[in-house]
């Protein structure tokens, strides 16, 4: 399947945008505010949490702009997945917090299950040719 520069094209395009986009920014902030997240990761007890944020970064830059380019989509795909589904219930699990976190912390998961299934479908539609990308690892 080639999801030409029609209206699929043009949807794609625009998921590939809005997710790549933010997800790559998401990363960013790990960078610019490393310290603060460093602290947090430490909080939920990630070993090496200056490591693993900027590890957690570069996958997120990476799978992101990876999916907005179309450059090597499966591997961002799959690396964004392989994030998600490490730090989803290590970073914000409701059900072991205190009950005032309990709402905000849901939120977080849920957004980032939301999150694991948009990058399960680039996942399933990486193998094919993107309108609009740059095509590189197919």
């Amino acid at each position: 399947m080639v999801f030409e520069s029609g209206l699929e094209g043009a949807f794609l395009l625009g998921a590939r945008v809005l997710f790549g986009a933010f997800i790559a920014y998401q990363g960013l902030n790990h960078f610019l505010d490393h310290e603060g997240l460093t602290g947090y990761a430490g909080m939920k007890g990630v070993p090496v949490p200056g490591v693993a944020v900027a590890a957690s970064g570069v996958m997120l830059v990476g799978g992101g702009l990876g999916i907005l380019l179309g450059i090597f989509p499966a591997i961002a795909a799959g690396a964004l997945a392989v994030f998600l589904l490490v730090t989803t219930p290590l970073m914000h699990d409701f059900w072991a917090v205190e009950e005032d976190q309990k709402q905000d912390q849901m939120i977080h998961f849920i957004k980032n299950v939301e999150l694991l299934g948009a990058s399960l479908l680039f996942l399933a539609v990486s193998g094919t040719e993107w309108a609009y990308a740059v095509n590189v690892g197919l």
